[in-house]
């Protein structure tokens, strides 16, 4: 049987999908090759996420030209972290919590995108790597964390 949220106010019951992995962490990096992507802040070009099942870090890199999705061949109890730090990039750790079964809202396929959806985040108006920082910092009340 599928978990269901009242609606504020009362009303129906939404049926919600429950988190698939025990934490996620959001990676923001500076480099692109892509030279139009230059207006973007620095530090803040590109975004992809890193999910951790128990088991294994799994990554989804949504790229200009496809999406990769990779086992990583580290531990689960290894500083993914510490790793992307120590190579200048920005990391936040991702509430994960249970996601409405409805439809997100429409947006173009970005790689803020594809991570917004892979955290079941709603936020149409987030749509640069800095933007969904400040927004995933601001959810999390810690700054960076």
């Amino acid at each position: 049987m599928r978990p269901f949220r009242r609606r504020p106010g009362g009303g129906c019951r939404t049926p919600e999908a429950p988190p698939l992995y025990r934490e996620a962490l959001v990676v923001f990096a500076g480099n692109s090759d892509i030279w139009w992507l230059g207006w973007l802040r620095s530090g803040f070009r590109h975004c992809f996420i890193a999910f951790n099942d128990g088991r294994h870090w799994i990554t989804l890199d949504p790229l200009a030209h496809r999406t990769e999705v990779t086992v990583q061949a580290v531990p689960a109890d290894f500083d993914l972290r510490a790793y992307y730090e120590e190579q200048g990039m920005q990391c936040v750790t991702a509430a994960l919590a249970p996601t409405p079964l409805r439809c997100a809202p429409p947006g173009p396929f970005t790689c803020v995108e594809a991570v917004k959806r892979a955290l079941g985040l709603r936020a149409p108006l987030v749509w640069t790597p800095r933007q969904l920082y400040r927004q995933l910092t601001r959810r999390s009340g810690k700054g960076g964390d």
